[in-house]
């Protein structure tokens, strides 16, 4: 048996490639599809009774004609307070996929466990479907907590194609 080793040359790499057709290479699911501009997105929040004004229901809708992603992770502030609602469970930023007409849904607790004397009130929150986004603003009356929104330590879910 004999062992044949190739090996390129300076003057073999420089030569002309022949043409022969290619075959483009399939790119990922999420990889092709475009970001969602936030203009494209139609916003909600509410609170899920009012006898639990600290758990809210957030969604976002893709009113557009093709599909986009958002961040997996909703971005939801409160008032003038510094970061965001921390996703339960924890995860790294991540594309979710939205096909026109869609709506991603969400649960976000702005109070999670017993509240501290250090609970927090705020005027307002903010949700964005990803964080270069600047997100709709719904006021403490307009989520049925007339008298602010209590804050301390709080969760969101990630996106998810139901309600539930």
């Amino acid at each position: 048996m004999t062992l044949v080793t190739l090996t390129t040359t300076a003057s073999a790499a420089s030569a002309p490639t022949p043409t022969t057709p290619t075959t483009p290479t399939k790119p990922t699911a999420t990889s092709a599809i475009r970001p969602c501009p936030e203009s494209a997105l139609k916003i909600t929040a509410s609170a899920v009774t009012s006898q639990r004004p600290d758990v809210l229901r957030i969604s976002a809708n893709n009113r557009s004609v093709t599909p986009c992603v958002i961040d997996r992770i909703p971005t939801v502030t409160f008032g003038d307070l510094d970061g965001a609602a921390q996703p339960d469970p924890p995860a790294e930023s991540a594309p979710y996929r939205l096909a026109p007409g869609a709506t991603a849904y969400a649960t976000v607790r702005t109070v999670t466990g017993e509240p501290s004397p250090s609970t927090r009130t705020v005027g307002f929150i903010t949700v964005a479907a990803d964080p270069a986004h600047q997100g709709r603003r719904f006021d403490a009356a307009a989520l049925g907590a007339p008298n602010d929104i209590r804050v301390w330590s709080p969760t969101t879910t990630w996106w998810r194609p139901t309600a539930g």
